[in-house]
């Protein structure tokens, strides 16, 4: 009998969605430079602007407001890039202000930029993985440039309360950016009400292709761009326009609009669904992240006694596909500096998976799911030395 297959790694990547499959097909035909003035050059220039309007519509901003980047990494990158300007800077502004729990493309500048005379500041976040408030507001003063916090973690999911903190931030003067690749689809997001001044997006975490992302930028918030040598993007990023990516992360984002709130929905029911089944089944255990304050399809489990490559690896093996709360599966032995700022500790930080649901998970796949895992608990408890 063959095995099932059963995707729970949708915070890594999503499937592209059979529809904006069709719209990748489509805009092969578009084969015209869209920064040409012919008629194919401006057919493609017209989808374009069709997809950078539907993907603000997604955020609540104006079209005018999106660059198209490659990726949310990229993204990222440019919002850091900004620190190096002198509209930014000027006045003895030179510290930077993120989180200990942020994308390695945030998190991983911090040597970079104090080589730039940049001051990095990183706030802590509770049990819970919420940002420590007070902490931020004494780390906030004259001289800071710039604030980035994730919108919702990657890892365990936990939502910060962005509008709370850019608040703060601008009282401080200084300018605010969230990383929302994680929360895209999963949150509703109007960065009118978040009052951000930059904030991330990615294509492949909302159901279209890998290797498209955006960047909002607030209507005269300050900014230079990361990549030169082109006018693309009103000369805010240069490079030949990715036709078809931009064209499917117009078309993902106008299914978010249309039908992210009921598919939310339908996924927290599934993703409590399998917290309580897992709970039912299987002994000492600790679900990690916020209990509520915790996007849809997150749930991040530490399993005592088991070590979390492994149970990954025999879950494979029964066809499900999760992700390990360490770094072991990248080739590192170093556990999940998430969870570690947590307060979890290392052993159980190495215990830990990742189960993220998505579009395409079923009422069956959670069933499967809960009956493959505690057999597989049990096995590697059996054999642990720990």
């Amino acid at each position: 009998m063959a095995i099932r297959t059963v995707y729970m790694d949708n915070n890594a990547t999503t499937p592209v969605d059979p529809r904006v499959a069709k719209v990748v097909t489509d805009s092969l035909d578009l084969y015209g430079n869209p920064s040409s003035m012919h008629t194919l050059g401006r057919d493609a220039h017209r989808e374009i602007e069709r997809a950078r309007a539907l993907t603000a519509d997604m955020i609540q901003a104006q079209p005018r407001e999106i660059v198209f980047t490659g990726c949310g990494s990229e993204s990222n990158n440019t919002v850091i890039n900004l620190l190096f300007l002198p509209k930014v800077t000027d006045g003895g502004r030179n510290k930077f202000i993120s989180t200990v729990i942020e994308h390695p493309s945030i998190y991983e500048l911090d040597e970079m930029l104090t080589q730039r005379g940049i001051e990095v500041v990183r706030i802590g976040v509770d049990e819970l993985g919420k940002i420590r408030m007070g902490e931020l507001k004494k780390a906030l003063d004259e001289k800071t440039a710039l604030v980035s916090v994730m919108a919702a973690n990657n890892e365990i999911g936990t939502i910060q309360d962005i509008a709370g903190i850019s608040t703060m931030v601008h009282d401080a003067g200084a300018l605010m950016h969230t990383d929302a690749v994680q929360a895209a689809g999963k949150i509703e997001i109007d960065v009118r009400k978040w009052g951000v001044d930059y904030l991330s997006l990615s294509g492949h975490k909302i159901y279209a292709p890998k290797g498209i992302g955006a960047l909002y930028i607030r209507e005269g918030a300050p900014f230079g761009p990361f990549l030169l040598g082109g006018h693309q993007e009103d000369a805010r990023r240069a490079g030949t326009y990715n036709t078809t990516g931009i064209m499917a992360m117009g078309a993902a984002s106008e299914m978010v609009c249309r039908e992210g709130r009921a598919e939310t929905q339908r996924i927290a029911r599934l993703r409590d669904r399998l917290e309580q089944g897992i709970k039912d089944r299987v002994d000492r255990i600790r679900v990690n992240g916020h209990p509520t304050d915790r996007v849809a399809g997150t749930t991040n489990i530490s399993f005592y006694g088991a070590e979390g490559e492994s149970i990954l690896l025999y879950l494979d093996m029964e066809g499900i596909q999760v992700s390990t709360g360490s770094a072991c599966a990248t080739g590192s032995l170093e556990p999940s500096y998430v969870l570690m700022e947590t307060g979890v500790g290392a052993e159980l930080a190495h215990g830990s998976i990742r189960f993220s649901l998505g579009r395409y998970t079923t009422e069956e796949d959670v069933e499967y799911v809960i009956e493959k895992l505690p057999p597989i608990i049990e096995r590697l408890r059996r054999m642990s030395t720990l």
